[in-house]
């Protein structure tokens, strides 16, 4: 039996402290074979649901690329530290009404942390594909996850709780977006062929520009001349 009044209200306050969207993935979707990252519940084990936090990246971000990566990977950070803090929020919120709630590490460096893989670039949890399975959007051949309402120009965070949340019904959406079969401009802009046409991402050669060439600020061009954006 999942608690509907505490999926509202989570929903509600989540609104109101600035995200942009949130879902919600029940503990079963990363059972299926399809996925291959780390599941949750190793971490968790009483997990019941998966909240997703997300933001939009202002569009000027993009815009400054590829000489203003400074100024995105900043922007990038801010949005990160604006997600914790409505996680943190939730968090307690959850844990007032009884369960349990711990929030999950994504990739953000600001603090001086690395939480993702260096080679692979994965995080101990795949944000996207939860998402994915709470109906926010789908993958595109960039890898990232195209949302509905602001294409992949989105920062998302994620909350482990051993609350039974309600998942809403969503439309069967395809794993990688349709339009993507009619684009390829996120491999062709890719500076080190990181992309390719059959849907494969050489993370590696993503990692070594990024923490080599580029010091370690974000590269973003894949986002930026994505047709999906929506705003």
């Amino acid at each position: 039996m999942t608690d509907s009044n505490l999926t509202e209200a989570l929903k509600d306050m989540a609104f109101e402290l600035g995200a942009d969207f949130i879902g919600i993935a029940d503990r079963s979707s990363f059972e299926k074979s399809e996925y291959t990252g780390n599941k949750p519940q190793d971490v968790m084990k009483d997990l019941q649901s998966v909240i997703i936090l997300g933001v939009s990246v202002p569009r000027g971000a993009f815009e400054t690329l590829p000489k203003g990566r400074g100024e995105y990977t900043n922007t990038l950070m801010a949005a990160t530290a604006t997600l914790r803090i409505i996680a943190f929020q939730l968090a307690k919120r959850i844990e007032k009404e009884g369960y349990m709630a711990t929030i999950a590490p994504s990739e953000g460096s600001e603090y001086g942390y690395w939480y993702a893989d260096r080679e692979t670039l994965k995080g101990d949890l795949s944000f996207k594909y939860a998402a994915y399975q709470a109906g926010i959007g789908n993958f595109g051949m960039n890898h990232l996850l195209i949302t509905k309402d602001f294409g992949p120009k989105v920062r998302m965070t994620g909350i482990l709780t051993d609350a039974p949340l309600d998942t809403e019904e969503k439309a069967e959406l395809p794993l990688v977006n349709d339009a993507c079969s009619k684009c390829l401009k996120c491999i062709d802009i890719c500076p080190v062929d990181a992309l390719t046409e059959e849907g494969v991402i050489h993370r590696e050669k993503c990692a070594e520009y990024m923490f080599n060439e580029l010091g370690g600020l974000r590269c973003g061009l894949c986002i930026k001349v994505c047709p999906l954006n929506q705003f």
